[in-house]
């Protein structure tokens, strides 16, 4: 089972619950490199407004994402998970393979509908018909990074005679993110990959998320496994501050008790954990790789 981990990206991230700063970003994302971790992953938003009003300030995702691929050399990376209402299908296309090529092949093209409708607000975007809206540009981006010539007319979007020039090397694997009905059906038609998100120790709850990709998957007529799992986890270093708002999902314990954690997530047959550490760190990425080596022994 790979083990991934989430990069700081927003507002209480950085050192002490500050805004990470790229310094901050590139710690983590060379620790991960370095340790024996197999993936880096980071958000997308512009902001978050918290139910008290608070806002919280983001770094544009994909600057940051390509700014990872160029000081890294093994890990894979993506994003957990692009939101397609920010870009326009044809530009995400072409930043796919752009990415893909700087990364040397490691891009994971992490892609979901959005979902927070403050960020959408301020920034004058439609928060109507995400899911339909998210539909037809994922069959764009998928058509193009798989070497189609693309003419699509929808109702949210247009391409004619599209296709990607340079062409991707390789096919980029596409994940998508979500539960409900109609993503599991768009994540069996068109995604390599699936995420839920997020948990503490494996449940009954992650069990019945595995069974709605399962049912999805045959429901389109391919074959069971066509779509790889994986799933979001919180893991708490106590050994370290805690963080201003403490996750209460969070694994917590010794490096011996979070390698048993991670160890009942690879019984379940998971591919790859995608972990959010609390706190965000190079030692949180050292110690969940210490787990990792323990999971292998």
């Amino acid at each position: 089972m790979k083990i991934g981990v989430m990069l700081p990206f927003g507002a209480g991230d950085g050192p002490g619950g500050s805004m990470p700063r790229w310094q901050d970003v590139r710690e983590v994302a060379e620790a991960a490199d370095q340790s024996g971790l197999d993936a880096v992953w980071l958000a997308d938003h512009f902001l978050y407004k918290a139910p008290d009003g608070q806002v919280f300030g983001m770094h544009e995702a994909w600057t940051l994402l390509t700014a990872v691929a160029a000081v890294t050399t093994r890990v894979e990376i993506g994003n957990l998970v692009l939101c397609a209402s920010f870009r326009d299908p044809g530009l995400t296309a072409k930043m796919a393979a752009t990415l893909d090529e700087v990364s040397g092949g490691r891009l994971v093209l992490g892609v979901g509908a959005g979902w927070h409708d403050p960020e959408y607000e301020a920034f004058g975007l439609p928060t109507d018909h995400r899911v339909g809206r998210f539909e037809e540009w994922l069959e764009i981006v998928a058509r193009l990074i798989r070497g189609e010539t693309v003419t699509f007319d929808g109702t949210y979007h247009r391409v004619r005679e599209a296709s990607l020039d340079p062409a991707p090397d390789r096919r980029i694997p596409i994940l998508v993110a979500g539960h409900r009905p109609r993503m599991m059906r768009l994540t069996a038609e068109w995604a390599d990959v699936w995420n839920t998100a997020w948990y503490g120790a494996a449940s009954e709850k992650v069990e019945e998320r595995l069974g709605t990709l399962t049912d999805a998957v045959k429901s389109v007529g391919k074959p069971e496994g066509a779509v790889a799992t994986t799933v979001g986890v919180v893991v708490r270093d106590p050994d370290q501050p805690p963080v201003a708002e403490p996750d209460e999902r969070a694994i917590d314990g010794t490096v011996q008790e979070l390698a048993a954690a991670l160890t009942a997530y690879q019984k379940l047959g998971i591919e790859q954990l995608i972990v959010s550490p609390e706190p965000m760190t190079p030692r949180s990425v050292e110690r969940l790789a210490e787990a990792k080596q323990l999971m292998s022994n």
